[in-house]
């Protein structure tokens, strides 16, 4: 699924562009989330992946796999608020963002094993231990970094406090 954004891509077509032109991509940094309500906290989680490699992919979760990750807590909108189509829109619109890719699994494994990064990035907040994703980077010799939060914010708590008003 692609739109008129071009930092936007569909699997397979980003598996095929990167692997015509490798040079341009790699080393690859791939990162993923939810990313319902950008905040300051993501932008500058972004930044610092960036910085790891030459190029940066964008996992998005799915607004079904979002529904599942992210049941819906007692006197709260069910999520995702964004549809994942915008939200992929606002993340490819990012200065440190090259492409982005929607992913359809709650976790971003098979999006991995079909890309390859060289670095998987994921918040400070995750242990390597039981990251989900870790096994299927390390099975292909990938790395693994974790990036320090410079600004805990949850977009969970940000609905609650709109809700509140």
């Amino acid at each position: 699924m692609t739109t008129d954004i071009p930092e936007f891509y569909g699997l397979g077509e980003l598996r095929s562009v990167i692997a015509q032109d490798p040079d341009r991509w790699r080393p690859l940094v791939f990162t993923n989330g939810c990313f319902d309500l950008l905040h300051c906290g993501h932008i500058r989680y972004l930044r610092a992946a960036k910085q790891l490699g030459k190029t940066l992919i964008v996992g998005i979760n799915s607004d079904q796999s979002v529904a599942t990750i992210k049941p819906q807590p007692e006197g709260l909108p069910p999520r995702p608020i964004i549809p994942d189509v915008q939200r992929a829109e606002a993340i490819a619109a990012l200065k440190p963002v090259d492409g982005v890719v929607i992913f359809p699994e709650t976790t971003a494994t098979a999006t991995i094993v079909a890309l390859q990064p060289d670095i998987y990035v994921k918040g400070g907040d995750y242990d390597i231990s039981t990251l989900p994703e870790a096994p299927a980077v390390l099975d292909y010799g990938g790395t693994i970094k974790l990036i320090q939060i410079e600004i805990p914010t949850s977009s969970s708590a940000i609905i609650r406090r709109i809700l509140r008003q």
